[in-house]
């Protein structure tokens, strides 16, 4: 290889790996920065109180909104902090954020520019909603619950699973 050419990343792995090593610590920090710096576009979009005064939109559309960010305005916060030696693009970030999606901490929408230009914003999730005690009744999941009746072959008193979600 020529001394002046650059590799492709297809064969170094790109800025995820050093010397054929992956910089797993490093995947974590930027990681851990991206969905930090979602989580505080989640949290100052969400409204409070200042001295009694209610600051910021009660409305959860205006809400989620302003908890909207663009790939590119995560690259310009993990760039002006300042901690990777490499230089990173937009491209990184998204990949990075697609992580955080299958995590679970980040979810995706895409919306559109003031020229009709399609545009992926991210938000981080807060908290999960808890699933209500109706959720968990075996009925619901139950792939015969249309032949269920009382003084039939199957039965909720003759359910095995009713009882053992009733003796939980």
């Amino acid at each position: 290889m020529l001394y002046s050419l650059e590799p492709d990343q297809s064969v170094t792995g790109g800025p995820w790996f050093t010397d054929q090593d992956f910089e797993s610590e490093f995947v974590d920090i930027l990681m851990q920065q991206c969905f930090k710096f979602l989580q505080h576009k989640a949290v100052t979009a969400a409204p409070s109180s200042i001295a009694g005064v209610l600051v910021g939109s009660i409305d959860p559309i205006a809400q989620r909104s302003a908890s909207l960010t663009s790939a590119a305005a995560v690259w310009e916060f993990i760039n002006k902090l300042g901690i990777s030696k490499v230089s990173l693009t937009v491209e990184h970030i998204e990949m990075l954020l697609g992580a955080l999606i299958y995590d679970g901490k980040v979810e995706r929408s895409v919306g559109a520019d003031g020229e009709g230009t399609p545009v992926t914003f991210y938000r981080a999730r807060l908290s999960v909603p808890t699933p209500t005690g109706v959720m968990h009744v075996p009925c619901g999941a139950c792939p015969v619950v249309h032949s269920c009746r009382e003084g039939g072959a199957i039965s909720p008193s003759s359910c095995v699973y009713m009882n053992d979600w009733l003796s939980w």
